[in-house]
């Protein structure tokens, strides 16, 4: 998380000679004055969809993935999808796209389709394609004797890896990581290429669901997280149709970490429910999830999306540190969320109604010594880096 940094400025004497000419001296802003404000919460998350804690604590409870479903997902009903994904690779930062040399790589040019096997060697360790011309591309080898990169081929648009089984990613750092599938270059702006996973719909997962969940979770809670992200990706697919990729690996789309993380309980729920997918009239829905709703689900654009009571997000032994928190925030931080001044109170004007406590804030007001001002609790959220929106401060 940003935070904000208040600098201290000392300033020193020094005798200055007649001759010298006088400096400027911008005194210093005035220190922002006055208590922490300390905050509580419930969550972690929107809170729309599938509390993943809360699928933990039905599966505690006895309920099949179907229920589990059902209730995160009202008035959806069961579909099938299959297929490939593709992802965009946001920590591959470099110029060209590098991999490992194995047994089986080759590389295809996407331009003429054809595939040409790649020789192995004991003076090859690596492969990189990297960008040649305006919309081209160039495959270079790694000689380990020569220290040197050898020009291998040209190609006159994209090209990608493919052939071996699992294909070893290097990135910048130097650290491998592994992937499914192949590893295409796509030509973005400027002389540099972006890494796309393209991959089975289902070996993605893999790499998703024990990201995404606790491992050592209730199958019913695993399949649940699978049958989500499943659902997740292939609505996000059907509307990428213009660009290079459908989803990128971080927390702005699902996390994805690749054939490193996966493990033998989630590619078990994944099998499990192969293919699984929600529907809303016939339509793949918008399988939102997050960590905890603290209570009570939030309500969103889709039908599907509904405020009501969750009584297994806290449901005993599913672990979840999340249903409730206290956090503190500087008077600066306060100060410049709110930009009333001197902050006399902050209160939240209206409540969702349901849940613990009132439920889930909707508005919130800040009075201070400038006036005061009114924010939605999404926008306090976001601009003081909180858990959630389920909020509340100080009583006057």
């Amino acid at each position: 998380m940003r935070k904000r940094v208040i600098a201290a400025v000392v300033l020193s004497s020094a005798m200055v000679s007649t001759t010298a000419h006088a400096r400027e001296i911008t005194p210093a802003a005035p220190a922002v004055t006055g208590p922490d404000t300390a905050i509580t919460g419930r969550g972690f998350g929107h809170g729309r969809g599938l509390s993943q804690y809360g699928a933990q604590g039905a599966a505690l409870a006895g309920k099949s993935v179907k229920q589990i479903l059902d209730f995160y997902y009202p008035g959806t009903t069961t579909g099938k999808a299959s297929g490939t994904i593709r992802v965009r690779i946001s920590a591959d930062t470099t110029d060209g796209v590098r991999v490992v040399a194995v047994n089986g790589l080759a590389v295809r040019s996407l331009a003429t389709g054809k595939v040409y096997p790649l020789p192995k060697a004991s003076t090859i360790n690596q492969w990189s394609i990297d960008p040649n011309g305006e919309h081209g591309t160039k495959l270079s080898w790694y000689n380990t004797k020569t220290r040197k990169w050898t020009l291998y081929k040209t190609f006159t648009g994209m090209a990608q890896y493919e052939g071996a089984s699992v294909i070893g990613l290097v990135l910048p750092s130097g650290d491998v990581r592994r992937y499914r599938g192949t590893l295409r270059a796509i030509d973005v702006s400027g002389a540099h290429l972006d890494t796309v996973n393209v991959l089975p719909l289902e070996y993605y997962l893999r790499g998703v669901v024990p990201r995404e969940a606790v491992t050592s979770w209730r199958p019913a809670a695993l399949q649940a997280q699978a049958v989500a992200a499943r659902t997740y990706s292939v609505f996000y697919r059907n509307r990428a149709t213009d660009r290079a990729y459908d989803l990128c690996d971080t927390t702005s789309c699902q996390v994805y970490g690749g054939y490193d993380d996966e493990e033998t309980s989630t590619n078990n729920a994944i099998a499990a429910t192969a293919g699984q997918i929600r529907l809303y009239q016939g339509r793949p829905i918008i399988a939102e999830f997050s960590s905890s709703n603290g209570g009570a689900t939030a309500a969103g654009d889709a039908p599907y999306q509904l405020t009501k009571v969750d009584g297994w997000d806290a449901y005993p032994r599913n672990g979840n540190p999340n249903v409730t928190w206290t956090v503190t925030r500087t008077a600066a931080e306060m100060q410049a969320v709110f930009q009333v001044g001197t902050i006399r109170y902050v209160r939240v004007l209206k409540r969702t109604g349901v849940g613990p406590g009132g439920g889930r804030a909707v508005t919130v007001q800040a009075v201070g010594s400038r006036g005061s001002r009114v924010l939605t609790a999404d926008q306090v959220r976001i601009r003081l880096h909180l858990r959630s929106a389920w909020i509340s401060f100080p009583a006057r």
